[in-house]
């Protein structure tokens, strides 16, 4: 049997029946289509929104890969996409507020952008940001501190996926102090990346080091396990953390 069957061979622990869930804007999907590693067709696109309407969402705010010359995204390409599938959630009529910022990986490519004011922020001027997997970008702490002196919030893409810092919670704690803020993907909670990741966001929530919530929906496929996330307990848990989701 395949480690992922494996994993889902075994239900996640269940919220209460009574638990209603009580957050209403998503951070961080990849719902434009075409322009990342995310949905490819507007169809899909309006298939995820639809789904995340019928699971209590009101809001979305996508949020496109950004990062060196891989997924050379910006204002230019993503803000019409928007409009476009603004346009589309008219016509078929499905009720979701729908914005566009940015999911920028810490590299150099990045210090450039906040320097020429290149920037599409979400919510009060935070920009989300993620590093790769393997290793931390060593620039990290410059780049925190290029947006700060700008003015941008800094909020860290699903730090418990980051192998580095599980292994050394501590880590977690010094970011933390500094006042950055954490987005903890929901799928995280039933263990849907592994079980160490899972475990990592336990660890965020027992420490209350979580500031939002993300799908990091890609596609139709990550439907399903959002479902399942949305009902454990693991989700009722993090939900009683003060998360800013909603005031976005």
């Amino acid at each position: 049997m395949k480690l992922i069957d494996r994993l889902f061979s075994k239900k996640p622990k269940l919220a209460d029946e009574s638990f209603v869930n009580p957050i209403t804007t998503d951070l961080h999907s990849h719902l434009l289509p075409g322009i990342d590693d995310g949905v490819q067709t507007i169809e899909e696109s309006l298939d995820v929104l639809k789904h995340l309407s019928s699971l209590g969402y009101k809001k979305v705010i996508t949020t496109p890969h950004i990062m060196g010359d891989y997924y050379q995204n910006s204002a230019h390409n993503i803000l019409p996409l928007l409009e476009e599938i603004k346009s589309a959630l008219l016509t078929e009529n499905i009720p979701i507020e729908l914005h566009a910022s940015a999911e920028y990986m810490v590299d150099d490519a990045l210090l450039e952008k906040i320097d020429s004011g290149n920037i599409l922020p979400f919510g009060r001027n935070h920009v989300l940001i993620e590093m790769p997997f393997m290793e931390p970008s060593p620039n990290l702490t410059e780049i925190i501190f290029a947006l700060r002196i700008n003015g941008y919030t800094p909020v860290l893409a699903h730090p418990e996926r980051y192998v580095y810092f599980g292994m050394n919670p501590k880590k977690y704690h010094e970011l933390w102090d500094t006042e950055l803020l954490f987005q903890v993907n929901i799928n995280s909670l039933i263990g849907y990346y592994s079980p160490q990741v899972q475990k990592a966001a336990e660890y965020l929530i027992e420490h209350k080091m979580v500031s939002m919530l993300g799908s990091d929906t890609h596609g139709m496929r990550h439907m399903p396990v959002l479902e399942d996330s949305i009902k454990s307990l693991n989700y009722q848990h993090i939900c009683s953390l003060p998360l800013l989701n909603n005031s976005l």
